[in-house]
């Protein structure tokens, strides 16, 4: 054997010995990324209150001095007697100024109870209600990505882009961490 032919030879099983050897490491080494498949955003709605307000006439009823209405009651009763006496004669005056009293004290109860409510007065007063909007606030991202050869998701704080890094075997999912 010549010695360029032993040359060639060691040469040739050195080149294959280290192709295959190199051929090896990759196939052995730990992927430095994850591919991303699909990103898809996780949202909530967010209600957001504020304040509304607006000048608004108010209509209030006054303080009602007299509840019982005894005025409205006393005046009437004393008004009925007055007009039932005028009526009839003997004991039937008499049963006409009782009638007369009776009705005119309910009468009285009655005009009264209807002035008092009307006794009314307005003001404008600035009234202020609750409004809510509404936003979609992103909470995170549900990640579909393929990792030697196998497809699984998780949920990310960011959106990772093409690729997600991986250290020592595993995802790295936060975005310091991957900086």
């Amino acid at each position: 054997m010549n010695k360029s032919m032993i040359i060639g030879v060691v040469l040739g099983a050195g080149v294959a010995t280290a192709g295959g050897a190199i051929a090896g490491y990759k196939i052995f080494k730990e992927p430095d990324s994850a591919d991303v498949l699909k990103v898809q955003p996780v949202t909530k709605q967010v209600k957001i209150p504020h304040k509304e307000c607006e000048d608004k006439t108010v209509v209030h009823q006054r303080p009602v001095k007299d509840e019982n209405r005894v005025a409205g009651k006393a005046i009437g009763a004393v008004l009925g007697g007055v007009l039932g006496h005028q009526v009839g004669g003997g004991d039937g005056k008499k049963v006409a100024t009782v009638a007369g009293a009776v009705a005119g004290g309910y009468a009285g109860d009655r005009v009264q109870n209807n002035m008092q409510k009307k006794d009314t007065y307005t003001t404008v007063e600035n009234v202020c209600t609750t409004k809510y909007t509404t936003r979609e606030d992103i909470e995170g991202y549900d990640v579909t990505y393929r990792l030697k050869g196998k497809e699984s998701t998780t949920r990310m704080s960011y959106d990772p882009g093409e690729k997600i890094p991986v250290k020592d075997g595993q995802l790295v999912l936060s975005q310091a961490e991957s900086q």
